[in-house]
């Protein structure tokens, strides 16, 4: 971690998991994917995840989605876009996203 990121700088760049799936079936090969802040770096998002989970990432894929449009009724509107960050960790490492009951 560098001096320029601060904790909660960390914890807002990371928004949530995404659970699709084609998500959950990428776990079972150590890849997990996130909603990111737009403004962030491959760097910020690689310091963020090693410090939220406490794990090594291998390698991280990011891309911009675009709006679409959604219609209920007769009005419509957009979407709002999002960056995705598709993460791969070291062999050794998981992260647990659904509890076990």
């Amino acid at each position: 971690m560098t001096l320029k990121h601060s904790i909660s700088k960390i914890i807002d760049i990371v928004h949530s998991p995404i659970i699709t799936d084609k998500a959950t079936k990428n776990i079972e090969n150590n890849v997990y994917s996130f909603k990111v802040d737009k403004s962030s770096t491959k760097n910020d998002i690689k310091i963020a995840i090693e410090n939220i989970f406490n794990v090594k990432v291998e390698k991280i894929n990011t891309s911009m989605s675009p709006p679409k449009m959604k219609r209920i009724g007769k009005f419509k509107g957009k979407v709002k876009n999002y960056k995705k960050a598709t993460i791969k960790l070291k062999n050794s490492y998981t992260i647990n996203l659904f509890e076990d009951n």
